[in-house]
């Protein structure tokens, strides 16, 4: 995706943006040919933005940015010396103006959508997949922007993160314009709101899923977690809607003092402005009633029903009509990688799925023994390396409690050593619990144990990758797929 494509004034760009001091003077018709916050990118007549990240500060390469050849550099410290065709512009926050730099650059791309956030720890790319999904059933031109891809009308762009850096992300929102995209949906990641990516974007609505322990080796306790979050419904502008999940016991505080005057709630299991109701529950199904509106659907269990909730309050907020929403509702298909099923011949079924935290992991187990009736349940998790550790034996027991037999295998194991990530998922166990479970280092094996293991009518599930197709062992990324390897071990391929 070319980033340098548009050529901004300076006068436009400082417009966005809150200035402590300027240092020199450039003239105000100036183009800028970039805004970027990597030295790497910088070129001639660039805007370069020093960023304090996790573990390096951007403020170490403004001479060489300057070397080559930025015109502008904002800072929240500006070095004595700049030469004299260099502006300094120092600012309270860089990260900040660095997402509202970006928006300006690429011509604030998001107010010429109709964009909806989706926040929260589970959840998040079924809600914001499937708003895409309705938009395009719609006949809209939409985009979306999720940990699976990013899409601009069909053509599927590489995700890297959740929520791309504020120039990538600016720089995708335009090319959605450009294509003719009036709506988009993307994931907002409790990383994107504390690290400012989203500033300078303006939202049509905001959705809030649910928050349980994760991403604590970032934000350090649940309270800064739930903060993060927080912070981006207390960003939405006056005319944005709100929709908050009141089944989960924090999903009221996002309502609390949000400048957004729509405010909606849904739930599945008590009365909210948005109802679902489970009639029926099956593995190839659920018969859902939405305020009383019974409709049949493609997804199964609680946990979906509640992402269909959101969907349906959203769809509602953005005024689609009520019969056209019923029939949308039964046209939408699960997402890659959550809970996709597949099915040997032999009657073993398994589940796909990227459910990698403690109660994600309860949810898809709980379904499963719902839907699943009597069936023998087997589970196939780990845990990621250079991650929150504390989760490991939380993510180990939760398994292990609804399962018949627990098979512990690598995740993304990463730079640890994945010997020891399982050594901390097994201090989760109690001895009841370590009899039913198996250690398998090598995922693929795993898997084909559990295969192996499983008779006809029991249910295998797979967790913690879901679509991802690679894996991280080390400082190398190999080819690895969940799906594909199921598949094969079932004798589908």
């Amino acid at each position: 995706m070319n980033t340098t494509q548009y050529n901004t004034s300076l006068d436009a760009l400082l417009d966005a943006i809150d200035i402590r001091e300027l240092r020199g003077a450039l003239p105000p018709d100036t183009v800028i040919s970039a805004v970027t916050a990597d030295s790497r990118a910088v070129g001639a007549g660039s805007l370069f933005v020093a960023v304090r990240g996790v573990a390096v500060d951007g403020h170490k390469f403004i001479p060489k940015a300057i070397e080559a050849g930025a015109s502008v550099i904002v800072a929240e410290e500006l070095p004595d010396g700049l030469p004299q065709r260099v502006l300094g512009v120092c600012v309270t926050d860089s990260r900040d103006a660095l997402g509202r730099l970006a928006s300006r650059f690429f011509g604030d791309p998001s107010e010429a959508l109709t964009l909806v956030g989706v926040t929260g720890t589970n959840g998040k790319t079924t809600t914001a997949t499937l708003l895409y999904e309705m938009a395009r059933m719609r006949g809209l031109k939409a985009g979306l922007i999720s940990t699976v891809a990013n899409i601009v009308v069909d053509e599927a762009v590489p995700a890297e993160h959740t929520t791309p850096d504020p120039v990538m992300l600016n720089s995708l929102l335009r090319r959605m314009v450009d294509a003719g995209c009036t709506f988009a949906a993307m994931e907002v990641s409790s990383h994107a709101a504390d690290q400012h990516r989203i500033s300078g974007l303006t939202f049509a609505g905001g959705i809030f899923t649910n928050i349980t322990r994760d991403h604590l080796d970032y934000h350090k306790t649940f309270d800064n977690y739930l903060r993060a979050k927080k912070s981006f419904f207390d960003m939405l502008p006056p005319e944005a809607f709100a929709l908050t999940n009141i089944d989960d016991r924090n999903g009221e505080v996002m309502l609390q003092n949000t400048p957004a005057q729509r405010r909606a709630t849904y739930s599945v299991r008590s009365l909210a402005d948005y109802t679902v109701r489970v009639v029926e529950d099956r593995l190839d199904g659920m018969l859902l009633e939405f305020n009383g509106h019974p409709v049949e659907t493609m997804f199964v269990g609680r946990f979906n029903a509640s992402n269909l909730a959101a969907v349906y309050g959203a769809a509602s907020l953005l005024s689609v009509p009520q019969d056209e929403l019923d029939v949308l509702m039964s046209r939408l298909t699960p997402v890659a990688g959550r809970f996709q099923p597949f099915r040997s011949a032999n009657g073993i079924t398994a589940i796909v799925d990227y459910a990698h935290t403690p109660d994600a992991l309860v949810n898809v187990l709980e379904t499963l023994r719902e839907v699943g009736q009597d069936a023998r349940i087997i589970t196939v998790c780990g845990a990621g390396g250079d991650r929150d550790k504390g989760k490991r034996p939380q993510m180990a027991h939760a398994a292990a409690g609804l399962s018949d037999l627990l098979i512990l295998t690598s995740d993304n194991p990463r730079s640890e050593c994945p010997e020891d990530i399982l050594a901390d998922m097994q201090a989760g166990l109690t001895p009841d619990e370590k009899e039913r479970t198996e250690t398998v280092v090598d995922r693929r094996e795993a898997i084909r144990r559990a295969v192996a293991a499983a008779n006809p009518g029991d249910v295998i599930l797979i967790a913690g990758k879901g679509h991802e197709t690679t894996q991280t062992i080390g400082a190398e990324v190999f080819h690895f797929d969940d799906r594909e390897e199921v598949r094969k071990a079932l004798g589908l391929d």
